[in-house]
């Protein structure tokens, strides 16, 4: 019975065996140094002074593995976001690329016509660093060979990490920018959707955003090879949405298209509605937002409605404003630093604020009138002057 072998685990035991022998050879000479210092005087100063040799050798290696390891830029290769994209009207920055190359050679050539009187400089440079190991005849070749050690040590890790992490990372970084000037572009042309979808994809490239992770497979494999669109669900969206004012659909077959239930369907109806917002239904978009199958659905839900924001009516606009609104807050909703929850406060940013309703002040109480109340006369001292009573006059006052 045959084996299947898990994707990635090639690479994942390859990445466990560099840094496997990464350990190895560091901690091979840090052991050496430590085993060296106890045997001085001065254990704790000539450790010291060790781990600051160490310290400045890896950096000096690093630093020339840097410049060996420099990539070069394709001349006429596009890192741009796909061949259906304007490509950024700028070119790439290369004056890193011709310093590496011209101090390369500098170095090398100085190198090479030094290699006869490479012991005598090696023993100097440990007769000079002796004092920091404690001193002694033992120093010098220790220290000389310490230096060493670790400045290949640097050089190999500085090149090994120059020459696989930054090129991902330019290339990343070019494709970015590609998709921001590429947005710009369709911005320009009034495609708005378009253009948010593209810094989307920007902004998902240089980590910024986290992405919809689910993908329908009803959509995969839908564009022939020779499509200029991206590759996957996202290029059967793109292809739909900029030949959707082509189309002969009618905004009632579209809302049909979306009724059908099935995921392919509803998400190739709101790429329909993204390309043409004459074909848009607002309750499909909000039934999407607020129900969606994926959060892929939704993402094109919202930009759906992103295209709709110019022609809502008031009381749309509210729909809207609550659908998305309540979508943030909920915790089963949209999930903030995605995609989605850029879109979502972008479309908020940009529908009107609700009108706030003044406090009425609270009705006063009706005052009842109040039937005026005897009051009892008092009494007059005998030989006195009666006193006045507020109260009615009686019988014969």
């Amino acid at each position: 019975m045959a084996r299947t072998r898990r994707p990635g685990g090639v690479g994942a035991a390859l990445r466990t065996a560099q840094w496997g022998a990464t350990g190895v050879l560091a901690g091979t000479g840090l052991i050496g140094l430590l085993l060296f210092a106890l045997g001085r005087e001065h254990a704790w100063q000539a450790l010291g002074g060790g781990l600051v040799v160490v310290g400045a050798s890896v950096v000096l290696g690093g630093a020339l593995g840097f410049l060996f390891g420099v990539p070069r830029v394709r001349g006429g290769a596009g890192a741009g976001a796909g061949a259906g994209e304007p490509q950024g009207s700028y070119a790439p920055n290369t004056n890193l690329e011709q310093v590496s190359d011209w101090l390369t050679k500098v170095l090398l050539g100085v190198g090479l016509t030094q290699l006869g009187s490479l012991g005598e400089r090696l023993h100097d440079l440990g007769t000079a660093l002796a004092p920091a190991f404690g001193g002694g005849a033992d120093a010098v070749p220790f220290a000389a060979a310490l230096v060493l050690y670790f400045l290949v040590f640097g050089f190999l890790a500085g090149w090994l990490v120059t020459r696989l992490a930054l090129p991902q990372a330019l290339t990343e970084t070019d494709q970015a920018l590609d998709l921001f000037l590429a947005g710009q572009d369709r911005d320009r042309h009034g495609d708005k959707v378009g253009a948010d979808d593209l810094r989307v994809r920007a902004m998902q490239q240089l980590g910024l955003l986290g992405g919809s992770a689910e993908r329908p497979a009803a959509l995969t494999g839908q564009l022939p090879p020779s499509s200029g669109a991206p590759a996957g669900p996202e290029g059967v969206v793109a292809e739909v949405r900029s030949t959707a004012r082509r189309s002969a659909l009618t905004a009632d077959q579209v809302r049909a298209l979306f009724a059908d239930g099935s995921e392919g369907r509803r998400i190739q109806a709101l790429a329909l509605m993204q390309g043409d917002p004459a074909l848009a239904d607002l309750p499909s978009v909000l039934d999407a937002i607020e129900h969606p199958r994926s959060g892929f659905e939704q993402y094109h839900a919202l930009l759906a409605a992103r295209g709709l924001l110019s022609r809502l009516p008031a009381a749309g606009a509210q729909r809207l404003r609550d659908a998305v609104a309540t979508q943030l807050v909920d915790p089963r909703g949209i999930p903030y630093g995605s995609d989605r929850s850029w879109l979502a406060e972008k479309i908020l940013s940009r529908l009107p604020a609700p009108a706030l309703v003044p406090e009425q002040p609270a009705p006063a109480a009706p005052q009842t009138p109040q039937s005026p109340q005897a009051v009892p006369a008092v009494p007059a001292q005998p030989g006195g002057p009666a006193t006045e009573s507020s109260g009615p006059a009686g019988p014969g006052s």
